[in-house]
């Protein structure tokens, strides 16, 4: 058996190409038929990127730049960004796990800049982190974060 004669080749495949098609053709016929049946889906990719980058604490800034790298256009980008709750919900799961402001033990004000730095590293703005580090307690800073998109 030649290997124009297995199963995957010819008329009998069942393969909607024919062998004139050139590659040129094919790749872009290709990914129309995949974005037609729903296998490449830019704005469910964006959101669910979006969602993990967010619920491990980056921030928008960050998240922007990470859908920028993939590829994501910028109408979607726009669709897909957080809201102000979501921003501080974010901005709150980093310092919790960093053990940024209320989390952590009391820190000098070189320890607070420090920390200040690593949320703005992180894509947050800089008065949602002020408002983090400079948290009294855990509480207050869970109802900051808690409050409505405004």
């Amino acid at each position: 058996m030649g290997p124009e004669s297995g199963p995957e080749s010819g008329p009998e495949s069942g393969g909607d190409f024919s062998p004139e098609i050139s590659p040129d053709t094919l790749i872009p016929e290709l990914v129309a038929r995949f974005v037609r049946a729903g296998y490449v889906d830019d704005a469910a990719f964006a959101r669910a990127k979006a969602g993990s980058l967010r619920r491990r604490g980056y921030g928008e800034r960050r998240v922007a730049q990470a859908l920028d790298a993939a590829g994501i256009a910028s109408d979607v980008r726009a669709e897909i960004r957080a809201g102000e709750g979501d921003q501080r919900r974010s901005a709150l799961a980093l310092a919790s796990k960093r053990r940024f402001g209320p989390w952590g033990p009391p820190v000098d004000r070189p320890a607070r800049e420090k920390h200040l730095a690593a949320m703005l590293r992180a894509g947050h703005r800089r008065d949602m982190a002020r408002a983090i580090i400079h948290a009294p307690d855990i509480e207050s800073a869970q109802e900051w974060a808690a409050e409505e998109d405004e």
